[in-house]
């Protein structure tokens, strides 16, 4: 059974909320809020449990109502959730809801009403449940989740006790990896943890299920750091840096036999969209400070690499190539021909004459310095271009 201190990353709100339970001085409605994988469900199971724990230590996790929470068969416990083949919570389903509510609690105790997507429910079924909120039966605890609290009218939002939930750091995420995996006996590089940690984006939940996505396919093995880019189909910093260089040098030939080799080798372009962005992030962030070490979670090697192409590129080149893969990332996510899009974006990279952007003119004025700098003779244009 998880804990409340299982939740990782959260410490300050998980032990207000584990302090207020344990005494019973909870409050009528609760709101849990952030980002995805960060702890909202798990904290809403624990806080129905102890809400109901029989146990000296709530929630214990051994008494009746404790088990039957878990099972998902404790008859106080509600859980409101759209209809089937609907992706609403309708006023329908609010009313059933609140029709329980009206009936006293079975086991003398407290009637927990679970919301997992308040998001999802419709102005009329937010009214229906504000219309209970502002005079709430004794027995009855709300618990309400969400991924978009602005999405929640603030006469509701008046009404709840609220608990932000933080985008846990890549460290924690790390280390706690790094417990289940030695719980597990498995032989992992710690290069591929940090990796992990780092992909899953803040979400505790995606780090577990990157690690047994990639942990299913070396079951028995070592999982390296090539192994999980292999799995994931992502790619390693040194591509990173040569696409870069390549790019630098305009070089659109040996850009798009990057892009051959990466496809060739099954690699996923959506991601190495993604991840490159977080490269010229990174590559950003050692331009403006001389002390991003603590900052940019980076191995020695790649950091001397990044202040070597830190002087290789000026800021608004820099920030140009963040605008457009940031721009590549949106639409690839929805993309059918990715490799196509991946295409276009590296060639206007190449190729700042195609854009007519504050930021591409620059280049191409830097690009007209170099060639004459280079001793390259710029063409003059024909005279016939300036008739009206």
């Amino acid at each position: 059974m998880i804990a409340f201190a299982d939740l990782a990353g959260q410490s300050a709100l998980i032990g207000q909320l584990q302090h207020d339970f344990a005494r019973g001085s909870y409050v009528h409605a609760y709101l849990l809020t952030g980002p995805g994988g960060t702890g909202k469900r798990s904290a809403a199971q624990l806080c129905t449990m102890a809400a109901l724990c029989r146990g000296e230590h709530k929630p214990c996790g051994a008494c009746g109502p404790c088990r039957r929470v878990l099972s998902g068969t404790h008859p106080d416990v509600h859980t409101v959730v759209p209809e089937k083949g609907k992706q609403i919570i309708g006023v329908g389903v609010m009313r059933e809801m609140l029709d329980t509510v009206a009936v006293k609690s079975f086991e003398d105790g407290a009637k927990v009403i679970l919301i997992p997507q308040a998001e999802r429910m419709n102005a009329a079924a937010q009214n229906c449940l504000l219309k209970t909120l502002e005079e709430p039966p004794e027995y009855v605890i709300f618990i309400l989740a969400t991924t978009e609290a602005h999405k929640i009218p603030i006469t509701i939002l008046s009404r709840c006790q609220r608990y932000d939930f933080k985008r846990i750091s890549i460290d924690t995420i790390a280390g706690r990896l790094r417990e289940l995996i030695n719980k597990e006996g498995w032989d992992v590089e710690d290069k591929a943890v940090r990796y992990l940690a780092r992909m899953a984006d803040g979400s505790m939940r995606d780090s577990l299920s990157l690690l047994d996505q990639c942990a299913a396919f070396y079951i028995g093995e070592k999982l390296t750091y090539d192994h999980v880019l292999e799995v994931l189909g992502a790619v390693d910093t040194e591509v990173f840096s040569k696409l870069l260089r390549r790019l630098l040098d305009m070089d659109v030939h040996a850009v798009i036999e990057t892009v051959e080799e990466l496809t060739m080798q099954g690699r996923e372009l959506s991601q190495l969209a993604a991840d490159f962005t977080w490269y010229l992030r990174n590559l950003l962030l050692v331009r403006c400070s001389d002390d991003m070490e603590d900052v940019l979670d980076v191995s020695t090697e790649n950091l001397a690499r990044l202040k070597e192409e830190a002087q290789m590129i000026d800021n608004d080149t820099l920030i140009r190539y963040i605008r457009v893969f940031s721009d590549l990332t949106n639409q690839l996510k929805f993309a059918t021909q990715k490799r196509v899009l991946l295409e276009v974006a590296l060639i206007k990279l190449c190729k700042p004459a195609m854009e007519t952007s504050q930021d591409a003119l620059l280049d191409r004025i830097r690009a007209v310095e170099k060639r004459l700098d280079e001793g390259v003779v710029v063409a003059n244009a024909p005279v016939a271009a300036y008739r009206m």
